[in-house]
């Protein structure tokens, strides 16, 4: 009896350390399986999303001397991984939207703001290939202003965040004795203490010639115009489109702002391309602008 007795002991002690262990095991993988996971969420959060086409955009950051680094395709199609990238233009794992950090610093020719903008690109990596008024072209964006600065009025920092600028042809340059292409931007769309506000161009002179028009002072700034109702914070949609002698700005698909006329007429002389992004319009030290894009689209 005592023979049993020890055996079934022995018995049930074999099988608890045998439960047992299959408990750890089980417990072992569980927490494997947590711990890669949570890897593959890690690295989730540091891939980029992709979810907006690069490869028709260079960008203009606002470091670099004697002028600001530019980064075209293919290195910028990789932006998460290219450490001069980095820390200017990056994702927002949490909301997907890809973010242009700015602070004053090193600026392009022919303006005194920096920015970390893109710049369309026709054919990748070149800006000789554009399109005019004529060809027609559109660009939509979803955007929100992460976090921006103030000056010492207390209101926010302006900043640009959608371009049509224009250009001019190397025959263009050469007949006016320029020595560069930089021609006026028709269309700055600026975020503007809260609220949407448009900037456009006029030519001063009606009875310019086809040369006189191709200078930048013979264009002048418009007087702006507003959005009515303001976006603070939240998302907004702006599509711009440009068509022969008419350029339209479309806010949440709600409100509308048609130019047409003589100016734009005469503008259909000029080569253009978008520009999408952040253009800081201070140079406050510890001035700074964070936007973010989650959608950009631009057709012709």
């Amino acid at each position: 009896m005592k023979i049993i007795q020890n055996n079934i002991f022995s018995f049930l002690i074999a099988l608890s350390l045998s439960a047992s262990a299959a408990c750890q095991a089980q417990n072992g993988s569980v927490a494997e399986a947590s711990t890669m996971e949570e890897s593959e969420g890690n690295k989730e959060e540091t891939a980029q999303s992709g979810k907006i086409d690069l490869s028709h955009w260079k960008v203009t950051l606002p470091i670099g001397s004697p002028k600001p680094i530019n980064v075209s395709p293919p290195e910028i199609l990789d932006y998460a991984n290219h450490p001069t990238l980095q820390k200017y233009m990056y994702d927002d794992p949490k909301d997907g939207s890809l973010v242009f950090y700015a602070t004053p610093g090193a600026t392009t020719t022919n303006t005194k703001y920096s920015r970390c903008e893109l710049r369309e690109q026709l054919v990748p990596g070149k800006n000789n290939v554009n399109w005019s008024f004529k060809d027609g072209g559109r660009m939509k964006a979803t955007i929100a202003i992460d976090e921006i600065s103030k000056n010492k009025k207390g209101k926010h920092d302006k900043v640009i965040v959608l371009q049509i600028h224009g250009r001019l042809s190397n025959e263009q340059k050469e007949l006016i004795g320029k020595k560069d292409n930089d021609a006026p931007p028709i269309m700055k769309v600026y975020w503007n203490n809260g609220r949407i506000r448009l900037k456009s161009k006029f030519l001063k002179n009606p009875d310019a010639t086809d040369k006189e028009v191709l200078r930048k002072d013979a264009w002048g700034d418009d007087e702006g115009y507003n959005f009515p109702k303001k976006v603070g914070f939240e998302k907004f949609t702006v599509e711009i489109i440009a068509s022969e002698g008419k350029m339209e700005v479309i806010l949440n698909d709600k409100y509308r702002k048609v130019y047409r006329g003589y100016d734009m007429k005469r503008w259909g002389v000029f080569e253009n391309y978008f520009k999408a992004g952040n253009y800081l319009a201070t140079k406050t030290p510890k001035a700074f602008a964070k936007v973010k894009f989650y959608d950009l689209e631009v057709s012709h």
